[in-house]
């Protein structure tokens, strides 16, 4: 379609082609004779020519633009550099690595919005009120914070057979379970580090093989009974799963993995190589077809902490709290929620001698810190799927139960306080005694409705209980009243304002097992905003 632009040069040009080839004539000649009609009608083919001419130069410009515009057609990473190429095709949606968290709504926030060839991006930002109130009566627990999260995720899909992603996360990066930053620190910068880094290859031969390496969301089902959903472990995983058509059975799948987190050197005189620290661990899962709307999910699976007492002495140099605490060999390790697992901690003071009498320094260090308890975690879900016949409205309820197998195992390698010096004394405590007995801990969740669609709700309540030794208490959920030892209520809700907003509200109320302590109420008030 011509512009008016175009269309006033048309004009133009017709005029003065017109005005060119007219003859002029005296104004007292008013005689028409067949001289100035022949004269006229030269005049009109003579200005129809032009405009044809005229036309077809716009004609070709506007398809010289088009072309212009249009990318140079490149082959597909699986066809050869000759072959023709492929249509364009829309972007698949990421598929996150994690499979893991039993809270759905976060999957939801991960949503694919933009792509730049084989590259999608996607990210939120959560903005949260959080106050906490009861507690220890000397109000030690009370505080008013506001905090935030921001992710960002780059999957790259590299043709059929690998993928890779980065996501960048905030928070401490010394808490491997939490990407809340709180404000405050005096308006300083905030911390954004990298959260993965991950390639997934599945082998064009066998699709049902899976091997991923880097850091990476969980590949296998959990609840934060065990994991923390922030938490991205490290290393090598391998899954390999089959759909069935059988009436009742659909899907058997198995997943390895190999997750080191420390390397820590010897200190003997003849002894000093640098072992790994490791957690070996793999899941059976299994669905199942239970009725026209009931399905059944069933996980299987044992967690073996290889060298866990390298933790217990890294949160001890953390939470020692000494600016003058030396921290070589191992960095300090934050924790969101108090550690309760049985710990033995051997603390150094040095000491001055004058005039034969012993003087304190003031000045400690933690030489060492064991945990009572080995950790090999046999973990066992049950997930129910109810579709209730209305589709905003989805029933689901999960159950999860853990043993540590190895509760107080641990205590026969506990290394007695070097004797003291004169320059150093050294101290042994412990937080609890080991009761081999106190190693289980149940999750109990049951959720309503689905997060889509704009107008979705979704409430959910959760209880947790916790034995002291029944789990690592640094890694599991950071958000309970402490570690182990406890005994938390969870209730939630969360409305999808928009398509890209969510509201939530949630109540955290917990305290310590067998106490008298009142509960610590902790509330979540969250606005969710996904790009």
């Amino acid at each position: 379609m011509r512009t008016l632009g175009e269309w006033a040069v048309v004009f133009l040009l017709g005029a003065v082609a017109f005005a060119q080839n007219s003859t002029p004539r005296p104004p007292a000649d008013f005689a028409v004779t067949a001289a100035d009609i022949q004269a006229l009608k030269d005049a009109l083919a003579a200005q129809q020519q032009q405009i044809q001419q005229l036309q077809q130069a716009l004609a070709r410009r506007d398809q010289a633009a088009q072309t212009a515009q249009q990318p140079a057609a490149q082959p597909t990473p699986s066809e050869p550099p000759s072959s023709p190429a492929a249509p364009p095709q829309t972007p698949p949606a990421i598929q996150l690595v994690e499979a893991g968290s039993s809270d759905q709504r976060i999957r939801n926030l991960e949503r694919q919005i933009k792509g730049l060839g084989p590259i999608s991006f996607s990210g939120d930002v959560r903005l949260r009120g959080e106050p906490f109130f009861g507690g220890p009566v000397d109000g030690s627990l009370d505080r008013m914070r506001g905090r935030f999260r921001a992710r960002f995720n780059a999957i790259a899909d590299l043709g059929p057979q690998f993928r890779a992603g980065i996501t960048l996360a905030s928070g401490d990066i010394n808490d491997p379970t939490s990407t809340n930053q709180t404000l405050g620190g005096f308006y300083t910068r905030k911390a954004i580090a990298l959260d993965q880094a991950f390639v997934q290859f599945t082998p064009k031969q066998s699709k049902a093989l899976t091997f991923t390496g880097g850091k990476f969301g969980y590949p296998w089902y959990n609840t934060e009974l065990t994991w923390d959903k922030d938490l991205n472990p490290e290393g090598a995983a391998q899954s390999m799963a089959f759909k069935l058509d059988t009436p009742v059975l659909k899907r058997v799948a198995l997943i390895g993995f190999e997750l080191p987190f420390a390397e820590v050197a010897g200190t003997s005189v003849n002894g000093k190589r640098i072992a790994q620290q490791i957690t070996y661990g793999g899941q059976l899962q299994t669905s199942w077809h239970l009725g026209p709307r009931v399905e059944l999910s069933a996980y299987s699976g044992f967690y073996d902490f290889r060298g866990a007492d390298a933790i217990a002495l890294a949160l001890a140099r953390a939470n020692g709290k000494n600016p003058q605490t030396p921290l070589t060999g191992l960095l300090s390790l934050n924790s969101s929620s108090p550690v309760q697992n049985s710990t033995y901690i051997t603390t150094a003071t040095s000491v001055v001698t004058i005039g034969g009498k012993a003087y304190p320094t003031g000045v400690t260090s933690i030489t060492n810190a064991q945990f009572a308890s080995r950790f090999g975690l046999f973990d066992n879900i049950a997930r129910v799927d109810i579709d209730t016949g209305h589709v905003r409205f989805p029933l689901t309820f999960i159950g999860d139960y853990v043993q540590n197998t190895e509760a107080c195992a641990n205590l026969a390698s506990i290394l007695p306080a070097p004797s003291s010096t004169a320059s150093q004394t050294f101290k042994q405590t412990t937080n609890a005694a080991c009761n081999s007995h106190q190693r289980h801990g149940y999750w109990a969740e049951a959720r309503i409705g689905r997060l889509r669609e704009k107008g979705d709700l979704q409430l959910g309540y959760a209880h947790i209980y916790i034995e002291r030794e029944a789990v690592l208490g640094n890694f599991n959920y950071s958000e309970l009243r402490q570690g182990t030892n406890v005994t938390q209520h969870r209730v939630d809700s969360f409305y999808q304002f928009d398509r890209n907003v969510q509201l939530g509200f949630t109540a955290l109320i917990g305290r310590p097992l067998a106490s008298t302590e009142p509960w610590l109420t902790r509330l979540q008030f969250d606005a969710i905003y996904i790009f």
